[in-house]
C-alpha cells in the first residue's frame, strides 16, 4: 500500500512538473517582427503600445513636460499620448495631479489641440489601471518596487502577448495551434468598457465616457457584429474599413446620389457622430471619439440619456440610440432638432 501510495505521488509530482515545464512564458513583443513585420508596424503606430511607456521611451515622443517645475528626471512613466492624452507618472509611482511644490496646476495634456486639464486634482493618486494599459497584468506586487504601481506587469503597455497569450511555445515551433486567436468582441471588450460589458455605456457631462466600445456595441443595431467586421485589430481604429454598403447596398446606392452622399459624406459623419469624450468636446455636441450605437432616434422629443439612482447613487448612461442633435446639428449648427427631424425624413433618398 505504502509502495502504491509513493507511486502515485511521484506520478503526480512528475505531471506537475511535466505541467510546468510545458506552459509557455511570455517573451516580448519584438520577438513576433521576425515573422510579422507587417501586424507589428501597424501594432507599433496603434496606440496600443503607447498606453503606458517608461520614461526612457516617451521624453522623446515630442510630449510636453506637466507644467508645475516637473523635469523628465522627476518623471518614471507616462500613461498614453498617442492619441487623445496624456499623463504623467512620478518617480514613486503616483500619478501626477498637482505642481511639484503641491500647488494646483493641471495635469493632463490633451494631444489634438494642445490644451491641459484637471484630473484628480490634488490627489494622491497611485497607478491602478491594469490590465488594460500593460501585458500580462497581475494585481499583486508593486512593479518596479514602486508603491505607487499597483500590480505588476510583463511588458509596458498593449502587446502581442495580452491578445495572443504567451509566445514561447509559438516561437519555439511556430504555428496557428500554439497561438491564442480570438476574433469575439468580447475579446476587445476586456479594455474597451467600463463596469462591465452590458449594454448600458456610462455617460457623463453630455456625452458618452471614454473607451466604452463594447457597450456602444451592445446597445445598439449592430450588436451581433464583431469589432473585426470593421476593424483590423493591428490598426489604429481611424483606418476601419469603410464597409456599410456591404450590407446596406440599397440604401448606400440612394444616399449616394443625394446632397450629402455627393459631398462626400460618409454613413461614419451620422451614424457613429463622435458622442464620446476622452479628452475634450470639440463643440456642445461634439466630443472626441465616434460611437458605436450607430442607431438613430429622429424624434426630436427623444432624449440620448437616463439617469438612474440605485442604493443612493445615482447614475447616467446612454440609451440605445443616437439622437439629431449629436448626428445633425454637430455640422448643422444653427439648426435645431425639429428642423432635423424634418430633414431626416427619406434623408437617404
Amino acid at each position: 500500500m505504502k509502495k502504491t501510495l509513493a507511486l502515485c505521488a511521484a506520478g503526480v509530482l512528475a505531471l506537475a512538473v511535466g505541467s510546468t515545464a510545458s506552459a509557455a512564458d511570455y517573451v516580448g513583443a519584438e520577438k513576433c517582427f521576425s515573422c510579422h513585420q507587417a501586424q507589428f508596424n501597424d501594432w507599433q503606430a496603434s496606440g496600443h503600445p503607447w498606453k503606458l511607456r517608461k520614461v526612457d521611451k516617451a521624453r522623446y515622443a515630442k510630449l510636453p513636460l506637466p507644467p508645475g517645475g516637473w523635469s523628465w528626471d522627476d518623471i518614471s512613466y507616462v500613461i498614453g499620448g498617442a492619441n487623445k492624452k496624456a499623463r504623467y507618472i512620478d518617480k514613486q509611482g503616483y500619478i501626477i495631479t498637482a505642481a511639484k511644490d503641491g500647488s494646483e496646476v493641471k495635469n493632463q495634456y490633451n494631444v489634438e489641440d494642445g490644451s491641459w486639464s484637471f484630473y484628480h486634482k490634488g490627489e494622491k493618486k497611485p497607478y491602478k489601471c491594469g490590465p488594460c494599459h500593460m501585458t500580462a497584468y497581475s494585481p499583486e506586487g508593486n512593479q518596479d518596487g514602486l508603491p505607487g504601481m499597483i500590480g505588476t506587469w510583463k511588458e509596458d503597455g498593449i502587446a502581442c502577448e495580452e491578445c495572443h497569450g504567451p509566445g514561447s511555445d509559438h516561437v519555439a515551433k511556430p504555428g496557428k495551434g500554439n497561438v491564442k486567436i480570438d476574433t469575439s468582441a468580447e475579446a476587445c471588450g476586456k479594455c474597451h468598457q467600463r463596469g462591465g460589458m452590458g449594454p448600458q455605456p456610462p455617460a457623463k457631462g453630455g456625452f458618452i465616457q471614454h473607451h466604452e466600445q463594447i457597450n456602444e456595441l451592445k446597445a445598439g443595431s449592430h450588436k451581433d457584429l464583431t469589432c473585426l467586421t470593421c476593424h483590423d485589430p493591428h490598426k489604429r481604429a481611424i483606418h476601419a474599413k469603410n464597409n456599410c454598403a456591404e450590407c446596406h447596398d440599397g440604401i448606400a446606392k440612394k444616399f449616394a446620389a443625394n446632397i450629402h452622399g455627393k459631398q462626400g459624406t460618409r454613413c461614419v459623419e451620422c451614424h457613429m457622430p463622435k458622442v464620446t469624450k476622452s479628452a475634450i468636446s470639440v463643440a456642445s455636441y461634439v466630443g472626441d471619439v465616434r460611437t458605436h450605437i450607430m442607431k438613430l432616434n429622429t424624434d426630436p422629443k427623444a432624449d440620448m440619456f437616463e439617469t438612474v439612482e440605485k442604493d443612493g447613487k445615482k447614475s447616467t448612461y446612454a440609451k440605445g440610440f443616437v439622437t439629431l442633435d449629436y448626428a445633425c446639428l454637430s455640422c448643422h449648427a444653427s439648426r435645431d432638432k425639429q428642423w432635423a427631424a424634418k430633414a431626416a425624413k427619406g434623408f437617404h433618398k
